[in-house]
C-alpha cells in the first residue's frame, strides 16, 4: 500500500485494497437498505455507506473482506468518510491478505515478553511473583497478540502487551522519584489488570465485545480469575485481595467502570499511569496524521477534543 488510509485529506481520491472491520445493516429514510462500512489498513480506519444494497452485497461485504474501492475522502459531521464510487472483493490473483491491513504494535513480540519476564525476575514477593508468573504462563500467547481494546487506544495487534509494558516503563520512573511505593504490587498490577480483555474481546482482526464481556466485563472477571489462581497456587495471603482490589479500581470512578475507587496507594497510581498511557497513545497516532500547523480530528475518548500539531522542531 503505497498510502494508508489514514493519511488521506478531505478530498483526496482513493483507489486501493481496504479491509473491512466492521458492516452494519441501515435502511434508508426512501426504505432502500445500505451498509456501514468501518474500513480499515495498518494506518487507521475511516467510515464508508454503500447504498443500495443487494442481498447479495449483503453477503459479499462483511468483516474481514477485503474490497478494492475507488472513492473520495469526503467530511461529514467533522469526520472524514470515504465516498465509495465503485468497489468490489479482492481476488486471489490481488495478492493481498488481511494481516496487510492489521496495525501492529511497534515492537516486536520477543521485545514485549522479554521485558515481561525481566519484571517478574526483579519481583521480591513471593506470592506476588507465583500469581503473576503463573498468569503470564496461561496466557503467554493471546497476551502478545491482543488488542486492549476495540477502538481509541492500542487497538492493534500485541495492543495489549504493548500497553502493559509502556505501563511498566512509566512505573520504574516514577519508582525512582516515590521509592516508598511498593514496587512488586505496582508492577503486578500494571501486569493483570486488564487481561481480562482476552476473554472480553473476541480477538485481532474483527474485534468485538464477546457476551461474557457485554454481560461482565474484564474487570469483575480478572478479579475472580485472580482468586482462583491463588486456590490453585494455595495461597492465602493479603496480597491477593490487594491485587484484586488494583484490578478492581483501576478505572478510578465508578461511571469509568470500576465498582470501587482507588483506597491503596499503589491502586491510585496505577489508575493514573493507565490513564497516561492510553492517552498518549491515543494522541500520539492522531498527531502522527496531520501536518505542523494543523489540529487532529476530534478524538471522542478524550472529551472530543481536536489537538494542535505546533510548527516549531521539538527537542
Amino acid at each position: 500500500m503505497k498510502k494508508g488510509i489514514g493519511h488521506y485529506n478531505i478530498g483526496d481520491k482513493f483507489d486501493n485494497f481496504i479491509l473491512i472491520k466492521e458492516a452494519a445493516r441501515g435502511v434508508a429514510s426512501n426504505g432502500k437498505p445500505f451498509l456501514t462500512l468501518i474500513l480499515r489498513d495498518v494506518t487507521g480506519e475511516i467510515d464508508a455507506k454503500l447504498w443500495d444494497v443487494s442481498k447479495e452485497d449483503e453477503e459479499v461485504f462483511v468483516g474481514e473482506q477485503i474490497v478494492r474501492i475507488a472513492g473520495e475522502i469526503n467530511q461529514f459531521r467533522g469526520k472524514a468518510q470515504l465516498k465509495i464510487l465503485s468497489i468490489r472483493p479482492a481476488q486471489p490473483t490481488d495478492g493481498v491478505k488481511v494481516a496487510d491491513f492489521v496495525e501492529k504494535a511497534p515492537v516486536d513480540k520477543e521485545e514485549l515478553l522479554a521485558n515481561l519476564t525481566e519484571i517478574i525476575f526483579e519481583m521480591q514477593n513471593p506470592a506476588i511473583q507465583r500469581i503473576v508468573r503463573a498468569f503470564i504462563k496461561k496466557y503467554q500467547e493471546p497476551l502478545l497478540t491482543y488488542p486492549a481494546a476495540t477502538k481509541n487506544h492500542h487497538n492493534y495487534v500485541s495492543g495489549l502487551a504493548h500497553h502493559i509494558v509502556s505501563m511498566l516503563s512509566v512505573a520504574k520512573e516514577l519508582h525512582k522519584l516515590y521509592p516508598e511505593l511498593n514496587k512488586d504490587l505496582l508492577y503486578a498490577g500494571i501486569i493483570l489488570h486488564d487481561l481480562g480483555k482476552m476473554k472480553e474481546l473476541s480477538g485481532v482482526v474483527t474485534t468485538s465485545y464477546t457476551i461474557e464481556g457485554k454481560l461482565l466485563g474484564h474487570i469483575p472477571m480478572m478479579v475472580e480469575e485472580i482468586g482462583q489462581m491463588a486456590k490453585e497456587l494455595q495461597i492465602d495471603s493479603e496480597e491477593v485481595m490487594i491485587l484484586q482490589h488494583l484490578v478492581l479500581s483501576h478505572h478510578g470512578k465508578a461511571e469509568w467502570g470500576s465498582p470501587k475507587p482507588p483506597l491503596v496507594r499503589e491502586a491510585e497510581l496505577l489508575h493514573l499511569i493507565d490513564l497516561i498511557d492510553a492517552k498518549m497513545n491515543m494522541l500520539n497516532r492522531s498527531l502522527d496524521k496531520v501536518k505542523p500547523g494543523e489540529f487532529t480530528e476530534r478524538i471522542f475518548a478524550m472529551d472530543n477534543r481536536s489537538f494542535y500539531k505546533p510548527t516549531f522542531e521539538q527537542n
